[in-house]
């Protein structure tokens, strides 16, 4: 039987930081259950849901960030699986520790609720291949920015979002400008024009056009053109500024230049192949609403509008043969310090 209990957290004279009776600091501890329960958040109301899948005891608590999370009291336990309702706001983005007996683990949604966007999404809390986890809320990806509403953009600066770096052409741009943030110190533009397929399919004849192999050559191209190089070259460089984390980076769908982007940052922290992969292909789910009308219309392009583990893979396999390892790659070509990528967004 299901059993669960809440506590609505009242704060009194006594002051947050007063009530607490023990701090405790929000860790990865004990077996790995990340897998056993996950946040959730309406694209329309932004209302966070608890989906749990263990069966026993658990808890939750929660706070602003992941070093303020309240240990004073749960806020909410229960027995068994299910999907509850979380009372925290709706307009600011929470962090969570759940505990069971077996373990301990940090959670936050992976998809951002974002009414006017579709391929929003926090790289956190995936686990690398020696145990340790991805930091929640340092490094998000998302396809544009230009049709986000007045609640979106509230939700992402109580991130708070610091950079935002766009992989788009100037001509993707100036179709759709950015909406950016009051709290975006840092915008820059690392155009990278092997990820710009639509512009360049006004000259294909769809319907004769082998989309497939077009999207095997762009992301041999996107790790190996030389100016697809310098842009990630200078997207590390800045990842590796302390001072203008949390960042944001995007293109036109989220999928491409931002999935290539992605898999490099994951690579360097060392996470499995096989999760990269896994983690890339979650854009298929994620944009099948964006470019639906399209595929409707134009059914051969659809390789354009979507992703297939052969596509990321041309990628990664062109780097093994070209540089003997995606690690040779990083740090020799990208120039990237696997060190200080792992001290800065592992736990």
């Amino acid at each position: 039987m299901k059993r669960v209990v809440i506590y609505f957290m009242i704060l009194g004279v006594c002051g947050f930081a007063a009530c607490t009776q023990k701090t405790t600091k929000a860790m990865y501890e004990g077996n790995d259950i990340s897998n056993e329960a996950k946040i959730l958040r309406d694209k329309q109301t932004k209302a966070a849901t608890l989906e749990v899948s263990t069966k026993g005891k658990w808890k939750i608590y929660a706070g602003k960030s992941v070093e303020t999370i309240d240990f004073s009291k749960p806020l909410l336990e229960g027995e068994g699986s299910g999907v509850f309702p979380l009372n925290v706001s709706n307009t600011e983005r929470s962090y969570f520790q759940f505990a069971t007996d077996d373990g301990k683990a940090i959670l936050a949604e992976r998809h951002l609720p974002m009414t006017g966007g579709f391929n929003f999404r926090d790289i956190g809390g995936l686990k690398t291949k020696d145990g340790k986890y991805v930091k929640w809320g340092k490094i998000l990806r998302s396809d544009d920015l230009s049709t986000l509403t007045d609640s979106d953009l509230v939700y992402l600066q109580s991130i708070p979002v610091r950079t935002v770096i766009d992989f788009r052409s100037q001509s993707e741009i100036d179709m759709a400008k950015d909406k950016l943030l009051e709290t975006v110190t840092l915008y820059r533009n690392l155009n990278i024009e092997p990820g710009n397929i639509m512009a360049s399919n006004l000259e294909f004849d769809v319907d004769t056009v082998d989309f497939d192999q077009l999207m095997l050559e762009m992301n041999r191209a996107l790790v190996g053109d030389s100016m697809s190089i310098v842009r990630y070259t200078e997207f590390f460089h800045l990842l590796q500024n302390e001072d203008v984390i949390p960042l944001m980076y995007h293109c036109s769908a989220g999928k491409d230049r931002t999935g290539m982007a992605t898999a490099l940052i994951l690579f360097s922290l060392g996470v499995d192949e096989g999760a990269i992969l896994n983690d890339y292909l979650l854009s298929a789910e994620y944009l099948k609403d964006k470019y639906a009308k399209y595929v409707e219309f134009y059914p051969n392009i659809e390789p354009l509008m979507t992703v297939k583990p052969e596509f990321l893979q041309a990628g990664i396999d062109k780097i093994k043969e070209d540089y003997g390892s995606v690690e040779n790659y990083l740090t020799d070509v990208l120039k990237v310090d696997l060190n200080k990528m792992k001290k800065m967004f592992l736990y």
